[in-house]
């Protein structure tokens, strides 16, 4: 472990398979680990949306959220996504993580049983603590809001 590893516990469900490894980084520089599809294989149609399965639950250290984010290659290739991304797994929550997926293509995509569908990051939790103003600081921006900033 490194100064900025955090230590999760995790559980191999009934439907992980036993000779898969824990996910793990790809390279040195990886933000996330990949999960795996431990479902049954399952083709999408267009736009249809289904729960994937990756047969783990972890257990985060209070102050850090898990993010569960689309795999690159998956989107651009196959216009495979997540519907609420990134999604939050929070602290206290102990059941299987399931990844909400999404077809965008114009064509049915399949994810084979144990295919790498999404990436899993972990990330500290800064709590608000509220103080109410009667004014907010100035900005050279302002209240602009969507493209408010331009394009180049």
């Amino acid at each position: 472990m490194t100064q900025t590893d955090i230590r999760v516990l995790i559980q191999r469900l009934s439907h992980y398979p036993a000779d898969w490894p824990l996910p793990q980084y790809a390279t040195a520089g990886s933000a996330a680990v990949d999960l795996r599809n431990a479902g049954e294989t399952v083709t999408l149609q267009p736009l249809q949306r289904v729960l994937i399965p990756t047969g783990l639950a972890i257990a985060l250290p209070e102050g850090t959220e898990a993010q569960i984010r689309p795999r690159s290659g998956l989107a651009l290739r196959h216009g495979i996504s997540i519907i609420n991304t990134p999604c939050t797994i929070d602290s206290d929550y102990r059941g299987e993580i399931r990844i909400p997926i999404i077809n965008f293509d114009r064509e049915p995509q399949t994810l084979e049983h144990g295919e790498r569908v999404a990436q899993l990051l972990a990330a500290a939790v800064l709590r608000i603590a509220w103080v109410t103003a009667e004014e907010l600081p100035e900005t050279g921006r302002g209240g602009g809001g969507f493209g408010s900033t331009g394009r180049r």
